[in-house]
Parts: structure tokens; C-alpha cells; sequence
């Protein structure tokens, strides 16, 4: 059998009583560690590999991994999931845990930025008057002229085909709107741009 693939002859060969002339923890404790590092074995699962290489895992777990992505069946990839949070109880966890929860943050951070930014182009293009003052406040060193050339090619597109809100123009008011947002973010965080830019976004969006 592969030695990276759950075996169901040791599935529970750590759940027992004293051994070794001390207790073992309780078979709930350990019930309840093997359901946390079999959670923590999903969000891994989510990483793309080339952030799974940057984290230092044993090879054991991360063939373990690969193991789980090659299985079609459910009840393979139940099984397979089971030997991965077997697999970590030999290993430490915390840069695990550590290193999935700095990308869901990133995941988080992503999706927050993306409806941030379909909030504005829905302003942009609604006919709120002050809505480019807002953006001109949050965003000081976007291009103002290139940005009415896009609304006024979203909004032309929208008249022609109302139902269908996914033209060119369209798509790219919403690229450039993050494009914006990003520069600005970056240029905040080298202390390029005053704070008060990042709080008019967010009042704006």
C-alpha cells in the first residue's frame, strides 16, 4: 500500500488507554485534536502548490496532500483526509495554521477589494453628481479624464443594451477602479499618501 495514503488497519492505533506507565489523553480529546487537524488539513488543501512549497512541512504530509488531490471518490478523499490529520500529529502544526490563516486574510482582503470596487463603479456610473468629488478626494492621484472616457463608454454601452451589463467599457471602468485602488493602497503603505485617502474610500464605496 502507498505509505502516503490512509491505511484503515492503524485508522485508531493512538486511541487506547496508559501505555508506557503514563495516561494517554482521553479518546474524546484526541477525537476532538484529529477533527481540528483534519479542518486544518481542508484549508491546506485550498492553497495553490506553489504557497504549499513555501511552507516547511514534512514531505510525508505534503505527499499526503498530493495524495488527497489524485483520489476521485468520496468516500477515498474521506479516508485520505483522516491520514492527513494522522499525519500531523507528528508534525508541528502552528506554522501550519500560521501560514492558512495568512491566506484566507489575503482571500478576505481580495474579496472585500473587489466589492469595494464594484460599489464604485455602481456610483460612478448612477447619476450622483458628486460622486467623481468623492472619488477625486479618495483616490488624488487617479487620472480623472481617462476615468469620465470610461463612464461615459460603460453608461453608452448600458443604454444600448440594457440587460446585459458585461461590455467592454464596462469591464473596463471596474479594472481600472481597481487598478486605482490598489496604487493608492501601496502608495499608503510607503507612506506616500496621506491616511485620510484610505477613509474617503471607504465612505465613498
Amino acid at each position: 500500500m502507498n505509505p502516503n495514503q490512509f491505511d484503515p488497519d492503524d485508522a485508531d492505533e493512538d486511541f487506547g488507554g496508559s501505555a508506557g506507565g503514563y495516561s494517554r489523553p482521553s479518546k474524546s480529546a484526541l477525537k476532538r485534536e484529529s477533527h481540528e487537524l483534519q479542518a486544518l488539513g481542508k484549508q491546506l488543501l485550498e492553497m495553490p502548490d506553489n504557497r504549499l512549497d513555501d511552507i516547511g512541512m514534512p514531505e510525508r504530509l505534503r505527499d499526503a496532500l498530493d495524495a488527497y488531490k489524485k483520489t476521485k471518490s468520496f468516500e477515498g478523499k474521506r479516508r485520505q483526509l483522516q491520514f492527513i490529520g494522522k499525519v500531523m500529529r507528528e508534525v508541528d502544526a502552528e506554522p501550519l495554521r500560521e501560514a492558512a490563516a495568512q491566506f484566507q486574510m489575503g482571500h478576505a482582503r481580495n474579496a472585500l477589494a473587489l466589492h469595494q470596487a464594484e460599489r464604485w463603479r455602481v456610483e460612478l456610473l448612477s447619476d450622483d453628481k458628486d460622486v467623481l468629488t468623492r472619488w477625486a478626494e479618495a483616490f488624488p492621484g487617479a487620472d480623472l479624464q481617462q476615468l469620465r472616457a470610461l463612464v461615459r463608454s460603460a453608461r453608452k454601452d448600458a443604454a444600448e443594451v440594457p440587460e446585459k451589463r458585461s461590455g467592454r467599457a464596462y469591464r473596463e471602468l471596474f479594472q481600472y477602479i481597481k487598478q486605482a485602488m490598489e496604487a493608492h493602497e501601496a502608495q499608503a503603505s510607503d507612506g506616500d499618501v496621506p491616511t485620510s485617502g484610505g477613509e474617503h474610500s471607504g465612505d465613498g464605496a
